[in-house]
């Protein structure tokens, strides 16, 4: 990950690129494995970040500067209510999303992205997610359901 902090003009401190992975590990309630948010209190309710792709089809960018843990093709995620219960499984068994609140950009985009992406992403940013299953996702194709409660 690139850690923004301070001013957007000032640019990214040189870190390494931000890194992909082929799976994740999720925990029930805490979010990602690894992850810098994972149990903790201030991110229960927002442990996991969800993006449709098409939000970054303008702009040849690789996702990953997005700093969003899952990246979704063929899915509207800005769509999603607050408290929506959706699943997603790689192969690996279903894992379970309780929906929360927007994740929304920052003026960081216009710096990693391209200039003017902070307001082309506006409502388009995705969705602050709390897993509700152990599991892991893999990278690749994924069944997608919305689960009726």
């Amino acid at each position: 990950m690139h850690a923004f902090e301070g001013r957007p003009s000032d640019g990214p401190r040189p870190d390494p690129e931000p890194v992909g992975r082929d799976h994740v590990r999720l925990r029930a309630g805490l979010g990602i494995v690894g992850d810098r948010f994972f149990n903790n209190p201030a991110h229960h309710n927002a442990a996991v970040t969800v993006i449709a792709a098409e939000s970054l089809d303008p702009w040849p960018v690789d996702p990953l500067v997005a700093r969003r843990n899952i990246v979704l093709r063929g899915f509207d995620v800005d769509a999603l209510a607050r408290g929506t219960v959706f699943s997603l499984d790689t192969g690996d068994g279903p894992v379970r999303f309780e929906v929360h609140r927007p994740a929304s950009p920052c003026a960081w985009m216009d710096v990693v992205v391209a200039p003017g992406a902070f307001k082309a992403l506006r409502g388009k940013g995705g969705k602050r997610c709390t897993p509700l299953d152990d599991g892991v996702l893999r990278l690749g194709k994924a069944a997608l359901a919305i689960v009726i409660t």
